[in-house]
């Protein structure tokens, strides 16, 4: 972050209280988790399970310099700066604001019902061929992770990429009026949050909620084939928009694709010559990967520049890693998100690899799926075949109705249902693996099978 005096801050949040005696304190980094404040840090109090205002001792004996402050001047620390505001969260957000029209670097906005992370991962991959960028860590992707992100950044950042996540219509907005994209990605739209959307069409909708703060001159950059799109796009310009996906009606797709277990290699169309690798399993990255490569095309970079860096791109942690399993077995580990139309392609591709050993699936609930909850986990049965998948774990209340489906074509005996005991799912999948199996683990991160995959570590 570049250091900004108090004063600034005070004046692009709209402090009311007298700074005089403050104002050329200077900020090194913005923080409201009182536990990871370090020395030259601005604390922000936000008002949660629990008022962070109460932790504002915390603050200072952690190096904190200066504090928002919503709560009554007579509450706060004595002989220490706060700048009084309405609200703390507002503050925190006008501040991202203000500090990122002060570096005015390029941004990259990223949304979708699956594969935002790794379109992430890759677009960082191909744009640092070129620029310096900087880029959301883990899933810092909401009201607060994002203007967090954005004081992250460096003063010499060019290019920054922001992932931003939703749960319900309007979120999207907020992000992207804050942010304001010159390139906005939609990765797909599949069923996650269906609960609280209604259905797709809710879903495409709220995705489209990206351009609402794209820049007037901005591109989006979304799946071509998807029909839920082809009309709300409609309010950009052509020349505001570029489509990828499999189909050649799109600006990028690909001409070929070779698969592997630990790499994927692809030409487009854009570039036929050049033959793309990226360090992961699945066809379906392929789509990620070309919709990063159009993110690097609308910034001025070739595909032969953006190809060497983005076969060796950085993948967030849980999205489809192999890992060392135990007894000489591999762990597809792909167990922080799930929605129905993901759980597919990676039952997919997985059930096209080869192995010596078992072929293994251990598939946790899918949530927030409301109403269809039950259509949707049965749904997943047509992509689970006895000649490509030895045995089937399933783990939590809503997959009984995958079980119920899967019971009628796949081998009763091969099917194995926990609702609630985790142990007993592991002891028996640990008496299961032997060498050379693999096994696939994939749920929404609120089932928790990222404990099983612990487990499951050699």
């Amino acid at each position: 972050m570049k250091s900004l005096s108090l004063k600034e801050i005070a004046l692009a949040v709209g402090a009311t209280n007298d700074l005089t005696k403050w104002e050329t304190i200077k900020i090194e980094k913005v923080e409201f988790d009182s536990r990871k404040l370090t020395d030259g840090a601005l604390f922000v109090p936000l008002q949660g399970e629990n008022d962070g205002h109460q932790f504002i001792q915390s603050a200072i004996d952690k190096g904190a310099v200066a504090a928002f402050w919503s709560a009554s001047l007579e509450t706060a620390p004595i002989d220490f700066p706060v700048l009084q505001v309405a609200d703390t969260l507002q503050a925190l957000q006008d501040l991202a604001k203000y500090y990122l029209e002060l570096v005015a670097p390029k941004v990259v906005g990223i949304t979708g019902s699956n594969g935002k992370t790794t379109t992430k991962d890759m677009t960082e991959a191909v744009i640092r061929s070129k620029y310096q960028v900087h880029k959301t860590k883990g899933n810092f992707n909401n009201h607060i992770g994002l203007p967090l992100t954005i004081l992250e950044m460096p003063e010499t950042t060019e290019v920054v990429i922001l992932e931003m996540g939703m749960n319900h219509a309007g979120e999207i907005e907020l992000l992207s009026k804050l942010a304001q994209p010159d390139i906005a990605v939609i990765t797909m739209i599949g069923e996650s949050h269906i609960e609280y959307l209604g259905s797709r069409q809710g879903i495409a909708a709220a995705k489209m909620e990206i351009i609402a703060g794209l820049k007037k001159d901005g591109t989006l950059i979304y799946p071509g084939e998807e029909l839920l799109l082809s009309e709300l796009v409609k309010v950009l310009a052509p020349k505001q928009r570029i489509t990828f996906g499999t189909a050649k009606s799109n600006n990028i797709y690909p001409v070929e694709i070779e698969t592997g277990m630990y790499e994927t290699k692809f030409t487009t169309n854009v570039a036929p010559e050049i033959k793309c690798s990226i360090p992961v399993l699945g066809t379906y990255n392929v789509t990620n990967a070309m919709a990063a490569l159009m993110v690097g095309f609308t910034l001025g970079i070739s595909v032969e520049v953006a190809a060497p860096e983005l076969a060796k791109f950085n993948l967030t942690k849980n999205r489809t890693e192999w890992l060392d399993g135990l007894n000489g077995s591999m762990i597809l580990n792909d167990a922080y998100n799930a929605n129905p139309t993901a759980m597919k392609v990676v039952l997919d591709n997985f059930s096209e690899l080869e192995t010596a050993g078992k072929k293994i699936v251990v598939l946790g609930d899918m949530l927030e799926l409301g109403e269809l909850s039950s259509e949707l986990h049965a749904s997943v049965a047509a992509h689970i075949h006895e000649n490509a998948i030895d045995e089937v774990f399933l783990f939590g209340s809503e997959m009984i109705h995958l079980k119920e489906q899967l019971s009628i074509n796949y081998p009763v005996e091969q099917i194995h249902h926990f609702v609630e005991d985790k142990k007993a799912m592991i002891q028996q999948l640990k008496n299961s693996i032997n060498q050379k199996d693999y096994i696939l683990v994939k749920s929404s991160l609120g089932t928790d099978l990222l404990s099983v995959v612990m487990e499951l570590k050699k």
